[in-house]
C-alpha cells in the first residue's frame, strides 16, 4: 500500500540529511511503527508520506501511484492523520470537528451526519451524548478519540499517526492503544505510527522500523527485533522493556512473605 524508494530529506545549511536514502514498504492492512530518538528522522519520514514535507530525493508510492504526481491537498484528504494534542477546532462542536474532511470533500449534509454518528460510536463517544459538546468539555483522552474519529470520517484506507497517545496518562494511553488496534483491525487500515516508546511499538505494531540519525537500522516484526536485533541500538531499545519487566517482577517478589 505504501512504498518508499531511496527517500531522502536534506534541509538547507544542515550538515547531515534528516532522512538518508531509506527504502521501506508497508503492506495493505499492516500497522507499522516508526521508532527512534528525537532527531532520528521518524516524523520527517511520516510527513513525507502525505507531502506535509517534500522529499529531496527518492520516490513514494501510495497504492502503486507516485504521490509526486498527486495534488497534495487531495492526497491529504485521502489519508487519515492524527497528531499528539489532537488539534480540534475549539469553536466547533464535536460533530462539526469529526465531519470536517467529508464536508471539504463535498459530501451532502445527510451523508456527513450519518458518517459522524458512525465514527463517534466507533471510538466510544456515542453521538447522542457527545455530538453537541465542545472540545473544552472533554477530557484529553476523549479529545484524542475525536481526533481519531475525524481521521476516520472520510473512510481512508491509510492512516498516519504522530505520537498520538504521548500526552495522555498511562491508563488512558493503554485504553486508547487497545481501542485503536481494534479499529485498525476491524477496518483493515494500513497505518504508520510514530512513537519513541518501544513497549508501545512492540504491543501495537505488526512490524517496527527503527531509525537513528536519519537512517533505517532495521525493520521487522516484534519477534524478529526481540530475538535477532541487527544493531546495538536496536538491541538497547528492545532490552529496555525487558529490564523494566524484570524490575517489576523483582518488586512483586520482594513483597512476598519469607
Amino acid at each position: 500500500m505504501i512504498s518508499l524508494y531511496q527517500i531522502s530529506k536534506r534541509y538547507p545549511r544542515q550538515p547531515k540529511p534528516a532522512v538518508d536514502t531509506i527504502s521501506l514498504s508497508i503492506a495493505e492492512g499492516e500497522l507499522l511503527a516508526l521508532i527512534g530518538e528525537s532527531g532520528s528522522g521518524k516524523t520527517t519520514t511520516l510527513k513525507m508520506i502525505n507531502r506535509l514535507i517534500e522529499p529531496t530525493g527518492g520516490r513514494i508510492e501510495l497504492d502503486g501511484a507516485d504521490i509526486a504526481t498527486m495534488d497534495p491537498v487531495q492526497l491529504r484528504r485521502r489519508i487519515g492523520y492524527v497528531i499528539q494534542g489532537v488539534g480540534l477546532f475549539p469553536h466547533y462542536t464535536i460533530a462539526q470537528n469529526a465531519g470536517v474532511i467529508p464536508r471539504l470533500l463535498g459530501w451532502d449534509t445527510a451523508a456527513v451526519a450519518a458518517r459522524v454518528e458512525e465514527v463517534l460510536d466507533l471510538v466510544g463517544l456515542p453521538a447522542s451524548e457527545y455530538a453537541k459538546r465542545m472540545p473544552a468539555q472533554l477530557s484529553g483522552g476523549q479529545q484524542q478519540r475525536v481526533g481519531v474519529a475525524r481521521a476516520l470520517a472520510a473512510k481512508p484506507r491509510v492512516m498516519l499517526l504522530d505520537e498520538p497517545f504521548g500526552a495522555l496518562d498511562p491508563i488512558t494511553r493503554a485504553e486508547l492503544q487497545d481501542e485503536f488496534k481494534r479499529i485498525q483491525r476491524q477496518l483493515k487500515l494500513t497505518a504508520v505510527i510514530v512513537t519513541h516508546d518501544m513497549t508501545e511499538a512492540l504491543l501495537l505494531a505488526d512490524r517496527i522500523a527503527v531509525m537513528k540519525d536519519g537512517q533505517l537500522l532495521q525493520a521487522g516484526t516484534p519477534h524478529e527485533l526481540l530475538t535477532a536485533p541487527a544493531h546495538e541500538y536496536v538491541q538497547a531499545l528492545v532490552e529496555m522493556p525487558r529490564r523494566r519487566a524484570d524490575r517489576l517482577e523483582a518488586l512483586m517478589g520482594a513483597g512476598e512473605p519469607q
